[in-house]
């Protein structure tokens, strides 16, 4: 999903405290795909009611939103709207890999091993138009508000930002930086800990923060030479020149000033046409994004959510009204002073 550009960049590693009252963009589809991903029975399935819907995301907005108001954060989930036409091949691309991760799931379990069967499974998530609305129905309850972006939600968020209207983009996509997000924070809304990739073993997580502007300096490049860095290495509307990664890409844009210069010195066979490298950088440069949105934090429906969780989804009503307790912070929210 995106870029990874994560090794060239500074991070600054912070608590929910550094964060109080401070409105934050969360890039919905992305972290809901996160839900989805890891929230899972140890053989890999998903939390389910007892209709065989899923549940992994309901879930996940519940708690980590929780943690969220509990530390007097003001969070905002921003969703996507239609994908650019030059999105297509990634989409047919991710549909292929989780087509066969699902074989491979249903191949480890036969086979007895759960470790195996929960990696692939993690693969197979998507996010429905059905999760999206349940998703937007449960954050209206529990009085959290959200923006249907015209287009990326990542760009929506990062426009957010530069406006002025949030502090930060919520997300794990190093994207949010291509479309000049000020201010990145990973990790926001993960569990305290992860387990590494393949191993019986876990490392703590927190939340980290990236500027913009101070890592382009670091790095010596402009806002559009990273843009071209990206299209170097492969975006999800492009397919990257083989053999280039994010250090070789920083090498060559630095010498060589931009992409096309790049293209030209090291001669590939079919590279992107100028029209292509246009249409990109406009892509992250001038996203579609929309002023007609408004934030608005209120207190939790306890009826509705109760209902959406529990008489719909099977959730415990005891633990759902025990989470709700940390919403008890959302009245100091709507009066403090948001800094932005």
């Amino acid at each position: 999903m995106g870029v990874d550009l994560g090794d060239l960049f500074k991070k600054e590693k912070i608590s929910f405290k550094d964060l109080h009252d401070r409105v934050i963009a969360i890039d919905a589809y992305n972290v809901l795909h996160q839900f989805l991903s890891t929230i899972r029975q140890r053989d890999g399935t998903p939390l389910k009611d007892a209709n065989g819907r899923i549940t992994s995301h309901l879930s996940g907005l519940l708690y980590r939103t929780a943690n969220l108001v509990e530390a007097r954060i003001k969070p905002v989930y921003v969703f996507d709207g239609k994908p650019h036409p030059l999105k297509a091949k990634t989409l047919e691309e991710r549909l292929k890999r989780r087509e066969l991760a699902e074989k491979e799931w249903k191949e480890a379990l036969e086979a007895g091993d759960l470790v195996k069967a929960r990696v692939k499974a993690q693969q197979t998530s998507r996010v429905t138009d059905e999760i999206i609305q349940q998703s937007k129905e449960l954050l209206d309850a529990l009085g959290i508000p959200y923006i249907q972006a015209p287009g990326e939600g990542e760009a929506q968020a990062s426009y957010m930002v530069k406006k002025g209207d949030a502090y930060a983009v919520g997300s794990q996509d190093y994207d949010c930086l291509l479309v000049g997000s000020p201010v990145l924070i990973r990790n926001l809304t993960s569990s305290e800990r992860r387990k590494l990739p393949g191993k019986q073993a876990y490392v703590k997580v927190n939340p980290e923060l990236i500027r913009l502007k101070p890592n382009l300096k670091t790095l010596g490049i402009t806002h559009k030479q990273l843009i071209d860095m990206a299209i170097l290495i492969g975006t999800d509307f492009n397919d990257g020149i083989k053999g280039i990664g994010p250090k070789k890409s920083l090498t060559l844009i630095k010498k060589n000033g931009n992409v096309e210069n790049v293209l030209a010195t090291i001669g590939v066979e079919n590279p992107p046409t100028l029209e292509e490298i246009k249409e990109i950088r406009k892509i992250f440069l001038q996203p579609k994004v929309t002023n007609n949105y408004s934030l608005r934090w209120n207190p939790p429906d306890k009826e509705k959510v109760l209902h959406i969780l529990c008489d719909q989804h099977q959730f415990t009503q005891e633990r759902v009204e025990t989470v709700l307790e940390k919403f008890s912070n959302i009245d100091n929210i709507i009066k403090q002073k948001t800094l932005f």
